[in-house]
């Protein structure tokens, strides 16, 4: 896998992700340590949209730092396959063990910023996530558990909850909303449409 190639050959679906593509792409041709956490500024991360196969509902988890429902995902640590962390990320903080991408391709991008906050008892900097985010789809009845060092529950939500539980508006207008609108309109996911048939 070839991030930096993935991310150039995308096709940004609005502003946000044009600019934020734009930046990425940047950063990763001035900055080899985009993929470690030990690059304080900014660092790759991975999320995955988690859909049933229906697309009416979301699966989410209540972040314990952020304070609030949220996507799941996690950092790339060196990783370049980001497709694999955004899988080990849901097995991880979910317990989902049967979730397929929909496309090995990339669903969306953003640029996200992180406050500074306490993690294992030592305090981490203000900071950027290059995110690279994948769709996948899984069983909304598929047994669930909680990850209780990073989350405090687990569960599917309607795409109408999603837009209403979580607390962080940015998030919700830029990105969540974002989301559903993709997987739920066949045009922006058509190559995922192809690759299922």
């Amino acid at each position: 896998m070839n991030l930096l190639k993935n991310i150039r050959n995308y096709q940004p679906y609005n502003e946000q992700e044009a600019r934020d593509q734009a930046h990425m792409i940047d950063y990763m041709t001035h900055h080899s340590d985009y993929l470690s956490r030990e690059n304080q500024t900014a660092h790759f991360s991975a999320s995955i949209w988690t859909v049933n196969p229906v697309r009416t509902k979301t699966l989410m988890v209540y972040h314990n730092i952020y304070d609030s429902w949220s996507w799941i995902g996690g950092h790339a640590d060196g990783i370049e396959d980001l497709r694999s962390v955004a899988l080990r990320e849901l097995q991880e903080e979910t317990g989902v063990r049967h979730a397929v991408l929909v496309s090995p391709d990339i669903f969306s991008l953003e640029i996200l910023t992180v406050d500074g906050h306490i993690k294992n008892g030592r305090y981490v900097s203000s900071h950027l996530h290059m995110n690279v985010t994948y769709l996948a789809e899984a069983d909304e009845n598929e047994a669930l558990t909680v990850n209780e060092n990073e989350n405090q529950a687990v569960q599917c939500f309607s795409f109408e909850d999603a837009l209403i539980m979580p607390k962080e508006p940015w998030f919700v207008e830029h990105i969540y909303r974002k989301l559903i609108e993709k997987c739920t309109d066949c045009n922006s996911c058509k190559n995922c449409c192809a690759d299922r048939t």
